[in-house]
């Protein structure tokens, strides 16, 4: 479980679906850089661990809404604030990122 919590997209989706309800092109749309095969196979993740609800409605062309369960909103908290401190520190992560690729080691 904690190998899905750290993954990218994981977070991203987690943190779209704490602000609401969403389908899947709102998803898609919201995070910038997401393919659609990703998006699938991340929300069937997620519904599969029990963190999100999928939503099928009977309509042409078929709608889904996707929303965090309790046990999904309970990690709300959490997510957001790996997801804050992520983007506080993406600049010191990509130069310790450069600095590491450009030694020796």
């Amino acid at each position: 479980m904690l190998d899905r919590l750290g993954d990218r997209w994981t977070v991203l989706v987690l943190v779209e679906l704490s602000k609401g309800t969403r389908r899947f092109r709102e998803l898609e749309r919201a995070i910038p850089g997401i393919s659609q095969r990703m998006l699938t196979l991340t929300t069937k993740r997620l519904c599969r661990d029990g963190l999100v609800e999928r939503t099928v409605y009977p309509t042409t062309p078929p709608q889904t809404d996707y929303r965090l369960t309790p046990m999904g909103k309970s990690l709300g908290g959490m997510v957001s604030a790996l997801a804050d401190w992520s983007r506080d520190h993406r600049d010191a992560i990509t130069a310790a990122r450069e600095r590491w690729d450009d030694s020796d080691l």
